[in-house]
């Protein structure tokens, strides 16, 4: 069993547990999604470049756990394969940033 499909699983079964399944639909799931990424942006909000780099480990690590359950849930609610669309995301995004235009430039693709 992968590592991705044990967390997914230890998710499952802690939601489970507290019989939250009913709340957990496509649209809670996203927007919970959103707003834990809400709340880890939250943390860099108004700092420079040096405080943001500077922000509380721990923190990050709990905001970004929250970003991580919310989107393994929703992909484990839509049967994705959370391995296969993150490198089916890069090969594309290998065809739109090719790295003889893109290496060391922030332009979007359409840009180069």
């Amino acid at each position: 069993m992968s590592e991705i499909r044990e967390l997914m699983d230890a998710l499952v079964q802690f939601r489970d547990a507290r019989d939250w399944a009913q709340f957990h639909d496509t649209k809670n799931l996203a927007v919970a999604l959103s707003i834990e990424a809400a709340e880890l942006n939250e943390l860099f909000l108004w700092k420079d470049t040096a405080a943001s780099e500077a922000v509380d480990q721990e923190k990050i690590k709990e905001e970004l756990a929250d970003v991580f359950a919310y989107a393994l849930l929703l992909a484990e609610k839509h049967n994705l394969d959370v391995k296969q669309l993150v490198l089916d995301k890069i090969a594309k995004n290998n065809e739109k940033y090719p790295v003889d235009k893109a290496k060391g430039s922030a332009k979007k693709y359409d840009e180069l």
